[in-house]
C-alpha cells in the first residue's frame, strides 16, 4: 500500500495557557494534527513532547489524561447526563463522586438540573457542552478541540467560544482549537498557524497574523480563493 504523507516538515512550540489556533481550509490535516498530540494515531516521523518528554515514552491513557480531545461531533451515551459525564471516572473506579458532576456542569455553564434527563434530549450544543465537561474531568493540562462549533448555530457557536476564554481564564487550560473559520480564530485564538496542505505555512499572534498575511498561501485562504 502506498504511503500518504498528511503532515510534512511541522514545527511548532504552544505555550502554557494558551489558546492556540491551527486554521486552515478542509483537508488540510487539521484533524490529523491533534490526533497525533494525544497519540489517538502515532507519528512514522518525528517527535512531540508534553513537558519535555516524548510523548511516544509515556502511557497511552496517562497521556490522554493529560491531553483531551473533544470532537467535533458531540458523541455521548445513551442514559443520563451524569452518567455521561462521570463516566471515564467510573471506569477508572475513582472514589468519592459525590458532587463532581454538580461541578463540571456549572464548569461548563449548564444548570444543575440537566444532570437527571437523558443526553438523547439535549440540544447539539447542550451536547457539545456536556463532552467538554467529560473531557475536562481527568483534569487534563490540554484540551484539543477539533471544529467544536461546526454543527452548531450561531447562538450555541457563541456560547461554545464564551467557553474556551472562560475556561483558559478559570483554570488555566492550554486550548489547542482547530477550524476553518478565521473570524472565529480571531475571536477565540491569541496564537496560531496556518496549515495548508499539510504544512505550516505562517504562525504568530493573532489577529496580526490573519490581518496581515505575509505568505500569498495565506492571502489566498483568507480571501477564499486558495486553490
Amino acid at each position: 500500500m502506498e504511503e500518504i504523507t498528511v503532515l510534512k516538515d511541522i514545527s511548532v512550540e504552544i505555550k502554557p495557557k494558551e489558546v492556540f489556533a491551527v486554521v486552515g481550509p478542509s483537508g488540510s490535516g487539521k484533524s490529523t494534527l491533534l490526533r497525533l498530540l494525544n497519540r489517538l494515531e502515532d507519528l512514522s516521523d518525528g517527535s512531540i513532547f508534553l513537558d519535555g518528554q516524548n510523548i511516544k515514552d509515556m502511557d497511552v491513557i496517562a497521556l490522554r489524561r493529560k491531553v483531551a480531545l473533544v470532537f467535533q461531533v458531540p458523541i455521548l451515551f445513551d442514559g443520563t447526563v451524569e452518567r455521561n459525564i462521570l463516566f471515564s471516572l467510573k471506569i477508572r473506579e475513582e472514589p468519592n463522586l459525590e458532587g463532581v458532576a454538580e461541578k463540571y456542569i456549572n464548569l461548563v455553564g449548564l444548570k444543575r438540573n440537566l444532570l437527571s434527563r437523558n443526553s438523547n434530549e439535549l440540544s447539539v450544543g447542550q451536547k457539545q457542552r456536556i463532552s467538554i465537561a467529560r473531557a475536562l474531568t481527568s483534569e487534563p493540562e490540554v484540551l484539543l478541540m477539533d471544529e467544536p462549533t461546526s454543527a452548531l448555530d450561531p447562538t450555541a457557536t457563541h456560547n461554545i467560544e464564551s467557553l474556551i476564554l472562560d475556561l483558559k481564564s478559570k483554570i488555566g487550560l492550554t486550548i489547542v482549537f482547530v477550524t476553518h473559520d478565521i473570524e472565529q480564530a480571531k475571536r477565540v485564538g491569541e496564537r496560531g498557524m496556518v496549515l495548508v496542505n499539510g504544512e505550516k505555512i505562517e504562525e504568530g499572534e493573532i489577529p496580526y497574523l490573519l490581518e496581515n498575511p505575509q505568505n500569498s498561501i495565506t492571502q489566498e485562504f483568507i480571501k477564499g480563493i486558495l486553490t
